[in-house]
């Protein structure tokens, strides 16, 4: 049956995006009064050019492209559709959008008309060679690669590696003051990506900043996986991964306890490793940090447009036997997820306008991704996102125990980022409802990436803390207050009180029972895919 109400809505928008069209057709012949029919987001960099104003043709073109855009946006919202169901119609169709905008073709683009009548076609044919050249990597360069160097002028902290097997490398920092904090911190990074997002260069690096405020740091550096690592569980990622970590630096540093911090996926991976020893009645981390992780998958975000039902159980059954996961697949999903800024903004930069991109370690850092093995990977997906089983008591069993998140019962301080399109700082929140013990929340500005990354010497943005700790993020927000700054020094002192006292700082890294194997970074991280 037809639902007259929403027959008459659709007739009412066909009728105003007609009229609104013609209007604005209008405009453009009578040639006053170009003032934008529909406003541009802010944000929106792609009109902000000159010659998009200036001729009143490609002016018509990109009021038109935001008209139409506009108008198909909001059929969605008319239709009689579930919420999920809805979600996935705004996702798709904001990407068929994004594809079809002037911006990406050099015929509707007068930035690149102009610039190829400037230069003769040689922009146009430097555009060329950039897509042949991208065509050989397998990939859109976001970045210009021969400007970094993976220990080189990124991920340089000095250190070494002190224990490794087939899945991480364990790399312990070099103090950088006489005197030490006396409990150390591990640090368990995502899978996806290197481990040096925390440490890149030597004024962004977390990792550098806490060896400044004598912090004995160590950090897991992930193996890129290949196909003899393709069997590889979510079992062996907390075994041999998170809990081999956690032992050895215990014995390296002569403590019965450590302090810990997983970021994003190493978060869930953390946790999942402190449950499992709660179940055996073990609690071998003091304090725990989780910096833009998820534990609560209930609202996962965009990304949840991509985890069917259906395409998961094809996966699973794909990986039973062992695969490869590609990272160049995992990057380019989350790449879309932010399609004109990741994309086509680079799609039109490297190929249209023939231009080199800017040396930006971000950038570099986020095509420097990592394999994974396909059944650790649908296990996640499948327990993780699907159900969201890590957060019912006793649902999951890892390792032979039975994990509870309550059962970690430790202080933990919960960071998130305002504008995280992968860990949407609310999901992120939701981590207090299912743990036990002295939490902290902590909002910061920023996104996924540059989120954690706010060194003090810039001081910029800002972040929320002292909100009330209850059930809803809004509510916690109302209650919290805005500190101008970075917020590495409010971890830093959160982390101080829980670190022992101070002892000297000891000369050599490792221990009698685990020697230095080679220098920080490591060989697993620079197994990279460029």
């Amino acid at each position: 049956m037809v639902d007259i109400d929403t027959l008459f809505s659709g007739v009412r928008l066909a009728s105003q995006y007609y009229h609104e069209h013609m209007t604005l057709g209008m405009r453009m012949f009578g040639g006053s009064n170009r003032d934008p029919a529909v406003p541009v987001d802010k944000g929106d960099r792609r009109f902000n050019a000159p010659q998009w104003k200036e001729y009143p043709l490609f002016d018509y073109i990109s009021q038109s492209y935001r008209q139409t855009s506009k108008a198909l946006l909001d059929a969605i919202e008319l239709a009689r559709l579930d919420e999920t169901t809805k979600q996935k119609m705004r996702f798709y169709t904001r990407q068929y959008i994004d594809a079809i905008s002037p911006t990406n073709f050099a015929v509707t683009n007068p930035e690149v008309l102009a610039l190829a009548a400037e230069t003769k076609g040689v922009s146009l044919a430097n555009g060329l060679n950039n897509l042949m050249q991208d065509l050989k990597k397998g990939r859109i360069s976001l970045s210009r690669d021969t400007a970094f160097e993976v220990g080189g002028n990124l991920a340089n902290t000095p250190g070494a590696v002190v224990y490794e097997n087939e899945l991480i490398q364990l790399i312990q920092y070099s103090p950088a003051t006489s005197e030490v904090k006396e409990i150390p911190l591990l640090v368990v990074p995502s899978v996806v990506n290197k481990y040096y997002i925390l440490d890149l260069t030597a004024e962004t690096s977390l990792v550098r900043y806490l060896v400044s405020q004598g912090f004995t740091v160590f950090i897991v550096s992930w193996r890129n996986i290949n196909v003899s690592l393709q069997g590889k569980s979510w079992d062996d990622y907390v075994d041999q991964g998170v809990l081999k970590a956690i032992d050895v630096t215990r014995e390296i540093s002569g403590q019965d306890q450590i302090n810990a911090a997983g970021y994003c996926v190493g978060g869930a991976l953390l946790s999942s490793a402190l449950a499992v020893r709660a179940a055996q009645g073990e609690w071998p981390v003091a304090s725990m940090t989780l910096l833009m992780a998820m534990l609560e998958f209930s609202d996962p975000g965009e990304i949840g447009v991509y985890l069917d039902p259906t395409i998961i159980a094809q996966r699973e059954a794909m990986y039973a036997n062992g695969g490869v996961v590609s990272g160049k697949e995992l990057t380019m999903a989350f790449s879309s997820l932010r399609a004109n800024d990741l994309i086509w903004s680079f799609v039109v930069n490297n190929y249209l306008k023939g231009k080199a991109p800017d040396p930006f370690d971000l950038f570099y850092w986020n095509t420097d991704d990592s394999n994974l093995p396909g059944p650790m990977f649908s296990y996640y997906l499948r327990h993780c996102y699907i159900e969201n089983k890590l957060v019912q008591p006793d649902a999951l069993s890892m390792c032979g125990s039975s994990v509870d998140l309550r059962r970690i019962n430790i202080p933990t301080y919960i960071f998130g980022a305002s504008e995280d399109h992968l860990v949407p700082w609310k999901s992120g929140y939701e981590s207090v409802n299912h743990l036990t013990g002295d939490l902290e929340f902590v909002l910061g500005g920023g996104g996924h990436i540059t989120g954690p990354i706010n060194p003090v010497t810039k001081n910029k943005r800002n972040y929320w803390t002292g909100g009330q700790i209850g059930e809803s993020a809004e509510d916690w927000l109302a209650s919290a207050r805005s500190v101008s700054g970075s917020w590495w020094p409010h971890w830093a002192a959160w982390l101080e009180r829980r670190a022992g006292s101070t002892i000297s700082a000891g000369q050599e890294l490792g221990s009698r029972a685990y020697r230095e194997i080679e220098p920080a970074p490591g060989r697993y991280v620079k197994g990279h895919v460029h």
